[in-house]
């Protein structure tokens, strides 16, 4: 680490569509004028490297022997240094990548920053590109985005060898939307390029920065008649919306303060090129289904369709445009395919699609729409204006104490702001910046002046130096702190929460705040976990204030659940410390708490970015366990307490009936209930093996407590606590019920398993699975005293799995059901284990659906009246996840639809296969193997 200051102040855009370096010299005044654009060397065609403004987020990754490694030669390829740790041996980044994959399908890396807030997803698994051709190398979003940002850092130090970009002052733009889990990937993605500490900028802010920059001694001036400054920023791949107060300070001097931001909005530039590749895929196929393109050649027309837009919404733009996707393999040139498409039809689809002149009554339709590509969730409904609409009303409070004086608030008394200032590739053409213009005067009833933008593209680097210098007092700094006010859930009803107030919105970042009046007591030298909740609206909040939040708040998304928080505290001569909570902001935007001690003693509280991210909503607090369970943990402790003479050997056989007079019957036990009865289990987890029935008993009760695994603080603990018990085995394997509940207990602990521990698993199960295990007395009649069909059960559930063994597992399973002795569990298995959307694993990680669709004419046989269980495994089949790559073709799901309403099959499984649909209660059940704890709702 070096002392070294720093000369420059470095802003880098770090875009879905493009990453952009601007800088200032610090040698030099830090006047408005002292910042330049870094053009980027980069490769440009094959063997031909130049700088350029901006290097297009683009990665390709080619095949072996596709291109020579003379083409690719950068200037700092082959000199000794650092390189970036996971990368491909090839690959090319920026202009030449974003040409390569218009031209070849399935190899091209685009969105990455797009995935690296996708919270379905392990956003550090190689998962890009999504739907790549066969055999075509991945990497992760997190890799991704540390790829564009090392190339800027090579770039850069090979032309200032004395003035490193990691000795610099760095700031790295992100969307105000970005949660706290997008904004630690983006620092993590930062310091594998080898970047030093970074500082995180809001691109809204920045823009504004930027404008108020390029104002210089006017910009006083062209605010003065100003009050309330609307920042739309609409990216290739975000709608970012804030809010900017403008208000006299000290010396009549204007000031700015950040008084709202939206939240995280998929909806962009990317849209519209979607849009457009499934109108020109439409003309290509003759409007047949049957022809669709695959996910990997409708990449490549997106390439298209994207420069097709660019060419057309631009000035003196022809009528119309061509695009063409080439063929595959030895049909390369001679499968292409092409059509025009016209400049009205790129307006209109532009316009009336993305700013439809609406009313501001209209809201998003919250359905999915058919804008949904690439395993990535855009937003439901495309209408950028229709979610502007709904930004301002859930700001209302803030637009009106901005605005003061009701002149500024249209005929209903609806505050709207009075400027606006445009920023993002979108608005590169004047057609769509004039439409979302008339679209804010229309709701105003009067004009909203629009502050000029001449470069879109650039002013997000550029404002992020203007921030550099405005905390140098350089210029004038943008106040607002915190974007979000942030809550720690306290207790929990069925219906709704308490939670506390840590930190209200606006809190800036040299403000500590501590909870005084609040004490918490903390378990030593265990994990403990707190449930967190955010949200962006303009209520004012007091710290400390106590709030009641129903689950209609949280579906509305008024308020967000963020990672959790997670301390462990080393062991001392004390069980508990009594703490206070301390909470900042940090210089990366993100929520900083400290547990304090009374004696002034500090514990640092990290988030927990899970790897593993589960598609469940965590519901925890210090939950109120309900009168009876002390009762139910001394019968647990009657049975698997540590004193062995206080055991009672018969209370074993009634413990379940026990525990059940104690707390109701099981199914209406709460999440917090099971983990609780869990832990005392756990405490007990040695003396589970007096006797059988203490095993069966144990494994019974304890992976009832903990299914599914997750979803719940501290699981991960729990589940490494629990798998030291796989290796060791059963103590009382000769009885089949015992393997029964062993099985059962891991089956409902998958969820929480890694991949490792998963394969494990099946390698241990696999030899009675194979269909030459039908042939063989031996492995038959192990597999029968094992329970076979619960082995069936638990390799059903293994998500993590690679591909290779669920598409193996899937084809043993099916060769099998063609005897009819084979369980119809088996059915449900192969459903499970080829289902389009996971339960808890990852949407990179499913089976293909080329196999998918071989395998469904064996199930097509079967008879759905007699045999739901194949039935339903065919729903979880074709079941529509949106996502192309993943999604059976139409006719296929056609067949599945006819023959489900011929069988007279519940008309929910007919809309799981026809429409993109969460899972109800009863299908949730099904698919699981069993009911989820009540309040554990499964979200896709």
């Amino acid at each position: 680490m070096t002392n070294q200051q720093p000369q420059y102040l470095i802003g880098i855009d770090l875009g879905t569509t493009n990453t952009v370096v601007a800088y200032a010299d610090m040698q030099q005044p830090l006047t408005p004028d002292n910042c330049q654009i870094f053009a980027i060397e980069q490769l440009v065609a094959a063997g031909e490297v130049a700088k350029r403004p901006m290097l297009p987020s683009f990665r390709y990754h080619p095949t072996v022997g596709e291109l020579n490694e003379s083409d690719m030669v950068l200037p700092w390829s082959g000199l000794a240094g650092d390189e970036l740790a996971g990368e491909l041996s090839q690959v090319v980044v920026g202009e030449w990548a974003r040409e390569l994959g218009a031209k070849v399908d399935g190899r091209q890396v685009v969105s990455a920053k797009s995935w690296l807030s996708h919270p379905q997803v392990d956003r550090s698994a190689d998962i890009l590109p999504w739907a790549g051709a066969e055999g075509v190398a991945k990497v992760s979003p997190v890799l991704a985005s540390s790829s564009y940002l090392y190339h800027v850092r090579k770039a850069w130090n090979t032309e200032h060898p004395d003035a490193l970009m990691e000795h610099q002052e760095v700031v790295i733009t992100v969307p105000a939307s970005f949660d706290e889990g997008a904004r630690a990937l983006t620092v993590e993605a930062a310091e594998r390029a080898g970047f030093g500490k970074v500082l995180l900028l809001e691109e809204p802010q920045a823009v504004c920065y930027d404008w108020y920059a390029r104002q210089g001694d006017d910009a006083q001036a062209a605010l003065a008649k100003i009050k309330l400054l609307l920042v739309c920023d609409v990216g290739g791949g975000t709608t970012d919306l804030s809010l900017i107060k403008v208000a006299k300070g000290q010396d009549d001097q204007l000031t700015l303060t950040r008084v709202g931001v939206g939240n995280h909005l998929m909806l962009g530039g990317d849209n519209v090129d979607l849009a457009l590749a499934h109108k020109a895929e439409h003309q290509i196929s003759g409007g047949s289904s049957a022809k669709k393109l695959s996910t990997a050649s409708l990449s490549q027309l997106i390439q298209q369709t994207r420069q097709a837009k660019e060419l057309l919404l631009g000035e003196n733009a022809p009528d119309s445009a061509k695009v063409t996707v080439l063929g595959s393999g030895s049909k390369l040139i001679g499968g292409a395919k092409s059509c025009n498409l016209t400049q009205q039809e790129v307006r209109d689809i532009a316009l009336e699609g993305f700013f439809p002149q609406v009313s501001f009554d209209q809201r998003p339709v919250a359905r999915r729409s058919g804008m949904v590509e690439f395993g990535l969730p855009y937003a439901p409904d495309p209408a950028v204006s229709k979610y502007l609409a709904e930004f301002i009303a859930d700001h209302q409070e803030a637009c009106k104490a901005s605005l003061l004086d009701n002149e500024s608030h249209n005929g209903q008394g609806v505050a709207i702001p009075d400027a606006v200032l445009f920023n993002g590739g979108v608005f590169n053409s004047s057609v769509l910046s004039e439409r979302a213009l008339s679209v804010l005067a229309d709701w105003r009833g009067d004009k909203v002046t629009m502050l000029t933008n001449d470069s879109p593209n650039l002013a997000v680097a550029q404002g992020a130096v203007a921030y550099a210098k405005a905390r140098r007092g350089a210029q004038l700094k943008i106040g607002g702190g915190s974007a979000r006010t942030f809550f720690l859930v306290l207790e929990q009803s069925e219906t709704a929460k308490q939670a506390i107030c840590l930190m209200p919105k606006g809190t800036e970042e040299d403000q500590e705040l501590t909870l005084d009046e609040r004490k918490f007591s903390l378990q030593l030298g265990q994990p403990v976990q707190f449930h967190l909740l955010s949200t962006t609206a303009d209520q004012a909040y007091q710290p400390g204030e106590i709030i009641t939040i129903d689950d209609e708040m949280v579906a509305k998304q008024t308020f967000i659940s963020l990672p959790p928080l997670v301390v462990v505290l080393e062991k001392t001569e004390l069980d508990s410390v009594t703490v206070s909570l301390a909470s900042s902001l940090t210089e990366v935007g993100t929520l900083q708490i400290d547990c304090v001690g009374e004696n002034q003693q500090r514990w640092h509280v990290e988030f927990e970015i899970r790897k593993q991210l589960s598609s469940q909503r965590a519901h925890h607090a210090a939950e109120k366990l309900p009168a009876g369970f002390e009762r139910a943990r001394e019968k647990v402790d009657e049975v698997f307490g540590s004193s062995k003479k206080e055991a009672n050997p018969k209370a074993v056989k009634t413990l379940r009936v026990d525990i059940e007079k104690a707390l109701g019957k099981r199914d209406s036990w709460e999440v917090p209930v099971l983990r609780a009865l869990f832990d005392a289990l756990l405490e007990g987890k040695k003396r589970r093996r007096r006797s059988a029935a203490h095993e069966r008993i144990w494994f019974n009760l304890a992976g009832y407590g903990l299914r599914p695994g997750f979803g719940y603080p501290v699981d991960d603990w729990r589940i490494e606590q629990v798998w030291d018990l796989y290796q060791p085995g059963l103590q009382f394997g000769q009885e089949t019920q015992v393997w029964i509940d062993w099985w059962t207990f891991w089956r409902r602990a998958a969820g929480g398993l890694n991949a490792t521990q998963q394969v494990s698993i099946y390698e241990d199960i696999a030899k009675y699975l194979k269909p030459a295990a039908l042939t063989s007395r031996k492995l038959q009649a192990e597999a029968k005293q094992k329970s076979y069909e619960d082995m069936v059960k638990l390799v059903a559930v293994l998500e993590h799995l690679p591909v290779e063994d669920k598409t193996e597992l899937t084809q043993w399973l099916l060769k099998r059901l063609e005897k009819p002795a084979e369980t119809k569990t088996s059915w449900w298995a192969v459903g499970r284990i080829a289902s389009r959307i996971p339960f808890h694993g990852s949407a990179h990680n499913v089976i293909a659906k080329e196999d998918v669709q071989r395998w469904l004419p064996q199930l097509l046989k079967a008879d759905w009246k007699k045999n739901q269980q194949a039935a339903f495994a065919a729903v979880l089949m074709s079941r529509m996840s949106g996502d192309r790559s993943r999604d059976i073709e139409d006719d296929w799901r056609n067949k599945v639809v006819e023959k489900l309403n011929l069988a007279k099959a519940p008309a929910s499984w007919v809309e799981m296969v026809e429409t993109v649909k969460e899972l109800d209660e009863a299908e949730t059940k099904r698919v699981f193997g069993e009911g989820l704890p009540v309040g554990l709702k499964l979200i896709q």
